[in-house]
């Protein structure tokens, strides 16, 4: 929270535009950064677009779990490219400025699918609760019609809140440096700049990042720790070996993802936070997206099997 003297008009008509900083604190390094993070997003492309392929083209990934794990990746590559892009223009032209317009867009986006792959990493634990918990209703509680809702409202409750969280922070008057020091329009580096008292502005963040992060993430927890102590039970080791190993790679991504993006959003803000925060964005903004074809991959005969079929043709 802070307070400023509010702008006189002339000043804010002008701030119509503001300056990326990304990673401009290392000069020598903006080609090799333009270098790694290409590679990353061609990588984070082709994985996850694979995944999507051989979930909609292989016979035996037509489970419930493979349609999560399809609109998963799919969501993954539009998360990236929220903000990879943007990224790659400003390393590679060292042009750093963006319109307000064009800030206010990709924040709205990068909120949106960070909303909903919260909440989509707590349907396929849901998912995974009732496969293993339940396994003879399975099919019942799991049906077409289910999981189809699942997804569609994982897709568009985020929507209206994301939009308006955005609608108003940018209707806040700008004053001062216009240098956001990050590497997309984030939340809070944006209210920095902000003139006069944002101390709603941050409560509605941390309501929002509760409701959107915290309360997904205790469903995980709740889902994993029945599955757990079902799994403990199963007669045989070779059972409770199959059962981790579905679940396993799961967790993987949302300690990864949740981990990174609750410290972000629900730590005290302060001025010395703001290099670690773009530290830990990079985990749930770029590296989350390019591990999880990797885990998801490597911890499945499944999708394995789909993948040798495909390259076999």
């Amino acid at each position: 929270m802070h307070h400023q003297e509010n702008p006189t008009e002339d000043n804010l008509t002008e701030l119509m535009e503001f300056v990326l900083l990304g990673f401009a604190d290392l000069p020598h390094l903006q080609w090799f950064l333009f270098g790694f993070f290409l590679i990353i997003y061609i990588i984070i492309l082709m994985s996850n677009g694979t995944i999507c392929l051989i979930t909609k083209m292989d016979p035996a990934l037509q489970s419930p779990m493979y349609f999560f794990l399809s609109n998963f990746s799919f969501l993954e590559i539009c998360y990236v490219s929220a903000t990879l892009p943007r990224m790659l223009m400003n390393l590679g032209t060292q042009r750093r400025r963006i319109s307000l317009v064009a800030c206010a867009t990709q924040m709205c986006f990068a909120l949106m699918f960070g909303g909903t792959e919260c909440l989509l990493l707590a349907v396929m634990a849901y998912d995974r609760y009732v496969a293993i918990c339940n396994p003879l209703n399975y099919p019942l509680v799991m049906n077409h019609r289910v999981y189809i809702q699942l997804v569609t409202g994982s897709w568009i409750i985020g929507i209206p809140v994301q939009i308006g969280q955005t609608y108003q922070i940018f209707s806040l008057p700008f004053c001062g440096s216009k240098q956001i020091n990050h590497f997309f329009c984030d939340i809070f580096p944006i209210l920095k700049l902000a003139c006069g008292d944002t101390f709603v502005n941050e409560t509605l963040v941390y309501i929002v990042a509760v409701l959107f992060v915290v309360v997904p993430f205790l469903l995980i927890l709740g889902s994993y720790s029945k599955i757990i102590s079902i799994i403990l039970k199963l007669p045989s080791d070779t059972s409770r070996s199959k059962a981790f190993s579905t679940c396993s790679s799961h967790l993987m991504v949302v300690v990864l993802f949740f981990g990174s993006a609750i410290i972000t959003y629900l730590r005290p803000n302060t001025r010395q936070s703001e290099e670690t925060d773009k530290v830990l964005s990079l985990f749930y903004t770029i590296l989350t997206p390019m591990f999880n074809p990797m885990i998801y991959s490597l911890r499945n005969k499944d999708v394995i099997m789909a993948l040798r079929k495909l390259l076999s043709k």
